[in-house]
């Protein structure tokens, strides 16, 4: 048998297959929702803050007597299949009578990963972390090395494994995780940022994968909604934008990028649209600047200078000739050189024919 427990802050629609068990994390004081809680018995739902979803993975281990295979996914993230379709509890129990852990598919930073969590977060606690596994478990120390110095990472905490490995993995993470507390002051960091043993624990799993020679099934994630955080980030900047406040909308864009750097990974820019309103304010600030009447006199809704700035690219990237309908377009949407020089420097497909765009761009009438 089979139970994937579903970690959630937030009231979500439910998959209607009983494998999946919501897991409501950091109960204690907050709304309860009317599911299975991490608030009772051996609990760290107070610590929360610090530990995101680990606090629900900590009760299952200490308080869930059920001795089925145990799996974790979020409300908004869930093990797929080729078909798009969630996962049923006989395609775990298939794979898992092959692999011993089911994770989510390997990503790759472009550095190695000790550089990839020093963008966003203090690689200090990542040293330190090393430092607690080399005095706790040396046998583990040089694989936390090799992984650290890779490029290869998994996110989210999502995986799937008999009760036997969950037991052995959590005892084994609480170790650290409890004796790093002591050594890991979050007081100056802000509500994001102290989320950190969450942050921590996302690359833990593959060195301890990788220390006991488990084989794994990297499993499709189908991302089915975007972070609240993002929606709310959009909204923000679209209101600023609505208001005609371009560098206001800018400034705040990069203040809270800096605040919330996930903002921009993958798995939170769902439509992959975070570089593209940095490209539009910036397009829209340069265009305010000298006079010209731009991209606001097209339009000043977000979603709908989202679509006009793809449809830009779309034509720019088109190597065809562009019929009169298409240069209409361009001619009487406000399009400008600057937008043009913008989004040709920034896409990789224009890039390397920069002279030819640049070149049909101007004889375009």
């Amino acid at each position: 048998m089979t139970k994937i427990f579903t970690m959630t802050h937030k009231k979500f629609a439910e998959p209607e297959d009983t494998v999946y068990v919501p897991l409501q994390v950091g109960k204690r004081g907050h709304e309860d929702f009317g599911y299975l809680g991490d608030d009772t018995g051996d609990s760290i739902s107070d610590r929360n803050c610090y530990y995101g979803e680990l606090t629900g993975i900590y009760w299952l281990w200490k308080n869930y007597q059920g001795q089925e295979n145990i799996g974790i996914c979020h409300y908004r993230r869930f093990f797929i299949n080729d078909a798009m379709e969630l996962l049923t509890e006989q395609d775990y129990e298939e794979i898992l009578s092959k692999y011993d852990v089911i994770t989510s598919k390997a990503m790759y930073a472009e550095e190695p990963y000790r550089e990839y969590y020093g963008k966003a977060h203090n690689v200090k606690d990542l040293e330190e972390e090393g430092r607690v596994i080399q005095e706790l478990f040396p046998e583990d120390y040089p694989v936390f090395c090799k992984v650290m110095s890779e490029k290869k990472h998994y996110f989210g905490n999502l995986m799937v494994m008999s009760r036997k490995h969950f037991d052995e993995y959590c005892t084994w993470l609480f170790a650290i995780f409890f004796e790093l507390e002591k050594r890991i002051d979050v007081s100056s960091y802000d509500e994001y940022h102290r989320r950190v043993f969450g942050f921590l624990s996302e690359q833990l799993l593959l060195v301890w994968l990788t220390a006991r020679g488990l084989s794994v099934y990297e499993a499709k994630v189908g991302i089915f909604d975007e972070k609240a955080e993002t929606r709310e980030f959009k909204l923000a900047i679209g209101q600023l934008l609505k208001m005609g406040q371009v560098s206001e909308a800018r400034q705040m864009f990069y203040e809270i990028l800096k605040v919330r750097p996930d903002i921009r990974l993958e798995h939170s820019d769902l439509k992959h649209e975070i570089p593209l309103i940095e490209q539009i304010l910036y397009i829209c600030e340069l265009e305010m600047r000298q006079g010209i009447a731009g991209m606001l006199q097209y339009s000043k809704e977000l979603p709908e200078l989202l679509m006009h700035f793809k449809q830009i690219v779309a034509l720019l990237e088109n190597d065809k000739a562009w019929t009169k309908e298409q240069k209409d377009y361009l001619q009487n949407t406000f399009v400008t050189d600057i937008a043009v020089e913008v989004i040709a420097r920034n896409d990789l497909k224009l890039q390397n024919n920069w002279e030819n765009v640049m070149e049909r761009w101007k004889k375009r009438k």
